[in-house]
């Protein structure tokens, strides 16, 4: 699943959900290293406070009237014989002295072996105590998996002469830290769970309701078509962003409206204008004929001949015949031009449609309904004027070397009436789909391109539409649909 695929809806709500989670982990992160840092300081506090309270202890036996030794080096292990147990024991830790050339003195550990009472101190040990400012060295090591601190500082007289060497190893228990970091990130983890319940509802609300203003402006947007009367959109309470995409779509319908007027009113002029084009086109063509015929009446003329009358009748047909076919062109002009009179016949479409087809005599029309009574509102006349220009249409795109068939079929839903005229005629190029419905468009040798115009102009004024499939050399489907209120 992709991101970019995603709703804005589902964004938003993933984005707070995925914040709360990072939230989450970042300060589980942040809570598990605080942990470390004040275990290492933990442990470096304690070590270094048992070893002040441990030297303090060494230079009060040292110095106390119960010691009766010098205070030297050689005379460490005999003062601290027993009291060193003592020590050990009140501070829970183990005690290591040495000499200062490193060598061991004394040590509280019972399983001291021989190899061990002989090892001394490394160089690198008596140099880090030695150099150092503090005096202090601390060796930090793991073993067995757990971790050790040994520390290494001086012990000194009363006159601050070094007498031995200190070493206290210490093991780093963290029993009791690990048990109140698992308290921790219990409780922090139910306290996510519970802003993640929170977040998830919120980010839900919050997201519907920044979606709920862009789905009513997409529906907007969706619905808003050029040659019809679009809403604007009045959403209240909203951001300033949605405000801003508000005015600027409601500013756009004002513009298209004044658009689609101008629009109207430039196809308007210009279908009349090419109307004026075509009417004058189809009348000029008579004309020529006539204009011959009189002026070759008017050469010929002679009273005394006596096949006068035969030629006059002759020259009478021929005008007679141009009137008639202006009359026509003026007639077809008339009938596409008037727009049809909504009557509203209450009729049953099944026998209009056999009423039309009567006209024609080609046996290859097959009719088809799917009820004898399909009852709509429609008119009559206008009816049968759709059914025969679209079989006449149907009938003239038949070739010469094929079986024609030609089949109408008439069927009916709950709200609407078909009606289909299929062929198997030469079909509707690419080229020309897009213009079958336009005005005087034709691609046959007669005729004016007046007659699918006309049904589509019927069709539509009884709130119909008109559609159709075709293949070139395959046939064409007209399809005509109207409800039947």
């Amino acid at each position: 699943m992709k991101i970019r695929k995603l709703s804005l809806r589902n964004r938003i709500f993933l984005a707070m959900i995925l914040l709360v989670l990072l939230a989450s982990i970042l300060i589980s992160a942040v809570a598990i290293y605080q942990y470390k840092e004040e275990r290492e300081d933990y442990h470096k506090d304690r070590l270094k406070r048992k070893e002040e309270n441990i030297q303090t202890h060494i230079k009060s036996v040292l110095n106390s009237r119960q010691n009766t030794w010098e205070v030297k080096t050689e005379n460490i292990p005999i003062i601290f014989k027993e009291a060193i147990y003592t020590i050990a024991d009140i501070h829970k830790l183990q005690i290591n002295l040495y000499d200062l050339e490193g060598g061991l003195l004394i040590s509280t550990q019972a399983d001291l072996n021989k190899d061990i009472e002989n090892q001394c101190l490394d160089a690198e040990v008596l140099n880090d105590i030695s150099n150092t400012a503090e005096h202090r060295f601390v060796d930090k090591h793991e073993k067995n998996g757990e971790t050790f601190q040994s520390s290494y500082t001086y012990i000194t007289d009363q006159k601050s002469k070094n007498l031995a060497i200190l070493n206290l190893p210490y093991l780093e228990k963290d029993d009791f830290l690990v048990k109140e970091l698992e308290e921790f990130l219990k409780r922090i983890g139910y306290a996510f769970l519970l802003v993640l319940i929170m977040a998830i509802v919120i980010a839900f609300l919050l997201s519907k309701y920044i979606t709920k203003s862009l789905k009513t402006i997409s529906d907007k947007i969706n619905a808003t078509r050029l040659e019809k009367s679009n809403e604007k959109i009045d959403i209240n309470d909203t951001s300033e962003e949605i405000t801003a995409l508000v005015n600027s779509y409601n500013s756009m319908i004002d513009e298209l409206e004044e658009s689609a007027v101008k629009l109207a009113t430039s196809e308007r002029e210009q279908a009349w204008r090419e109307m004026a084009k075509q009417v004058a086109h189809e009348i000029k063509n008579p004309l020529t004929p006539m204009r011959l015929t009189v002026q070759n009446f008017q050469r010929k003329f002679d009273p005394n001949d006596e096949s006068i009358h035969q030629k006059l009748e002759e020259y009478s047909k021929t005008l007679i015949q141009q009137i008639d076919t202006m009359s026509s062109i003026a007639s077809a002009f008339s009938t596409f031009a008037k727009m049809p009179a909504q009557k509203n016949e209450t009729l049953n479409v099944v026998e209009i449609v056999k009423l039309a087809l009567d006209i024609f005599n080609e046996d290859y029309i097959v009719f088809n309904a799917a009820s004898d009574d399909i009852i709509a509102k429609f008119d009559r006349t206008q009816l049968i004027r759709v059914v025969t220009n679209l079989v006449k249409n149907s009938i003239q795109s038949m070739p010469d070397n094929i079986i024609p068939r030609i089949v109408i079929t008439v069927e009916a839903n709950q709200k609407d009436v078909m009606i289909t005229v299929a062929d198997n005629g030469t079909g509707v190029s690419e080229e020309n789909k897009h213009k079958i419905f336009e005005p005087k468009f034709t691609t046959k040798t007669s005729g004016m391109g007046l007659g699918l115009a006309m049904v589509k102009n019927i069709v539509e004024t009884y709130n119909g539409t008109i559609s159709f499939v075709s293949q070139k050399d395959k046939g064409a489907t007209f399809k005509v649909r109207f409800p039947k209120e």
